[in-house]
């Protein structure tokens, strides 16, 4: 009966359409029978968000003279794919924790932009020519003492300050650059569908300022690449 009490919920809340009953509950009987949990993991999870949504508003400890909390509570719902939960919503802020698992952080926005902007501030003490080169030449992480810095130490790969520079030299670079520029400009497949074995190599342009705001994005002295002719 439980276990039915929570198909009905779930059917219900979200309105999933009367035509996909029969199979949903055929695939749940042909699985076992096992709990929502276990049968649709993230269902029962959004399910669990919309039912304390629902409660916490009876209870009135979310104000429902706030349209905008509807649309804000959903956002929860990305929370299971996510390592870090970043937002200056207050709503997001009492709640989100609620729902994290141990391997994940939720930041507050402002808290955010304060660590970013001290980032901003600590690379402008270097000396111009230094800045010049770009900020892949000398930004490779975040300094230490910021907030940005702990949620690198705490979720990227262990050693990752430490690691040197992988530099190739001048001809291999060249080679490099000649390859993708000859790879890019070859005709696009098909549009039939291709499995993961038959793809060896994907091209995905973006066109990349040479400067954003107060930065080099590439060196200040780099070459502007030439736009493409339209096809």
């Amino acid at each position: 009966m439980t276990r039915m009490l929570g198909w009905h919920s779930l059917s219900q809340f979200f309105q999933i359409p009367q035509h996909l009953h029969a199979p949903i509950a055929r695939a749940w009987s042909n699985a076992g029978r096992r709990t929502l949990s276990e049968f649709a993991p993230y269902a029962a999870y959004a399910l669990t968000v919309e039912i304390f949504f629902q409660v916490a508003l009876g209870a009135g400890l979310i104000g429902s003279e706030r349209p905008s909390n509807r649309t804000d509570i959903a956002y929860l719902f990305y929370l299971p794919f996510s390592m870090v939960f970043v937002s200056s919503d207050d709503l997001h802020r009492r709640t989100a924790q609620l729902f994290m698992r141990p391997d994940q952080a939720f930041v507050w926005g402002i808290d955010l932009k304060q660590a970013l902007r001290a980032i901003n501030d600590h690379f402008l003490l270097l000396p111009e020519e230094e800045r010049d080169k770009g900020i892949s030449a000398f930004a490779h992480s975040p300094p230490e003492g910021n907030l940005v810095a702990e949620l690198w130490d705490r979720f990227m790969r262990a050693g990752y300050r430490d690691e040197e520079q992988v530099k190739l030299s001048p001809e291999k670079e060249a080679a490099l650059v000649k390859r993708l520029i000859e790879f890019s400009e070859q005709p696009t497949s098909s549009q039939r569908e291709m499995t993961a074995e038959e793809v060896r190599m994907i091209s995905v342009s973006r066109t990349v300022r040479k400067k954003r705001g107060s930065w080099w994005q590439l060196p200040k002295n780099h070459p502007a690449a030439k736009p493409r002719a339209p096809e």
